[in-house]
């Protein structure tokens, strides 16, 4: 892919003020198999990976139930609903996320208000 380096490998590297690091992700050699081999089925969605995936997080997690949504914003969206989240309630969020951590709770009918984060450390 042009423009995208995948061979970045430097854990240790600095990142300037104007750049606020919140995540990393952990892909190996097993995952990108498993998505090219759900690309090279009849299913990309709805098909027989979603129950096993929901499975797996069950297992994982000891939970009695799991739902697999399409991202993490229709996730958050969901657990909203699930709590009863909506007129007259406050969420509380932090500012240095994805928009979708607040917009779950307008999505209810609730607010958010963004708390947790010192300008001068950014946490």
């Amino acid at each position: 892919m042009r423009g995208f380096d995948t061979n970045i490998k430097d854990s240790t590297a600095k990142a300037d003020s104007s750049f606020i690091p919140y995540g990393r992700q952990s892909i190996d050699e097993s995952d990108v198999a498993e998505v090219c081999s759900v690309l090279r089925s009849d299913f990309l969605t709805q098909g027989p990976m979603v129950p096993k995936f929901e499975k797996g997080v069950c297992d994982y997690t000891a939970a009695r139930h799991a739902v697999a949504v399409n991202s993490g914003t229709s996730a958050l969206h969901l657990a909203c609903r699930s709590l009863g989240l909506g007129r007259g309630d406050m969420l509380w969020t932090s500012p240095i996320t994805f928009v979708a951590s607040a917009n779950c709770a307008l999505y209810c009918g609730a607010q958010a208000d963004f708390v947790d984060i010192d300008p001068e450390t950014w946490i």
